[in-house]
């Protein structure tokens, strides 16, 4: 069965579009079939995985029902996807029609059984094309920095995540929180680790037992159009974002065991 899931968190710069292009290379290599998806504005995450637009479809195109969403895949570096360019950032006054917060997921049902993941990678913003992620999602990971402006930033996402359960998506889970760019080693980091954990009480999950160090190696390669995973696969941050996906997948493998 498809698995659905989408990096959020409202506060930019936590690693979202690196955390998705990692997720993406890290399952492709352990033999899945990936299809990411750009909701992001900036376009980050196509560059990450060499599949700039270019004069083709994007999800612009498909939110507006220019195209089908089979029509805008383009075959990346790292694996499929559907990519994004700066029209997306009109959306949120374009899409006022009936209905608006089920587009993504009604695109989606058509191609999902082609992929055992899709990954969405979403705006540092709580839009429409948020609402539209949540809703087609079957699971929401949170990555953070070790920062207090970082942790307000889930803070204030919790109530988006409750209503859109409410409203949208009742089987929406919050998979886990991500810590990047974490050092033990600092007494801040430790402090915010406490306050993060209760937040994830309240949202029903917990911190991944998998922390991300920061790594000179992943922030260079999005200029490569590759995922840590394969540009650097024997660095630690490789190493880390490997056992990570390893820990996001397990409750999906023990799943098809039982079925």
């Amino acid at each position: 069965m498809t698995k659905i899931i989408a990096v959020t968190n409202q506060k930019g710069g936590v690693g979202k579009t690196t955390t998705c292009a990692a997720i993406c290379g890290g399952l492709v290599k352990r033999g899945y079939k990936v299809l990411a998806v750009d909701l992001d504005p900036q376009g980050n995450l196509s560059f990450s995985l060499g599949a700039e637009a270019d004069d083709k479809f994007t999800i612009y195109d498909v939110l507006k029902d220019n195209c089908d969403i089979q029509d805008a895949i383009i075959h990346g570096e790292t694996c499929d996807v559907v990519p994004s360019n700066i029209l997306l950032s009109g959306l949120e006054l374009e899409m006022t029609g009936v209905g608006r917060e089920y587009v993504l997921r009604e695109q989606l049902n058509y191609i999902k059984k082609n992929y055992d993941y899709i990954i969405l990678d979403t705006p540092p913003a709580l839009s429409v094309l948020t609402i539209n992620a949540y809703t087609a999602s079957d699971e929401l990971i949170i990555p953070m920095l070790c920062e207090i402006l970082s942790l307000q930033g889930i803070a204030q996402l919790k109530q988006t995540i409750f209503a859109v359960k409410k409203y949208y998506n009742k089987s929406l889970c919050v998979r886990g929180i991500l810590l990047n760019k974490y050092n033990g080693r600092l007494l801040l980091t430790k402090e915010v680790e406490e306050l993060a954990q209760v937040i994830a009480e309240q949202l029903q999950t917990s911190i991944f037992k998998t922390k991300i160090s920061a790594s000179i190696a992943i922030s260079e390669a999005p200029a490569h159009g590759e995922s840590i995973i394969t540009f650097s696969p024997k660095s630690k941050g490789a190493t880390e974002f490997n056992k990570f996906v390893g820990e996001l997948i397990e409750p999906h493998l023990k799943t098809k065991r039982k079925v």
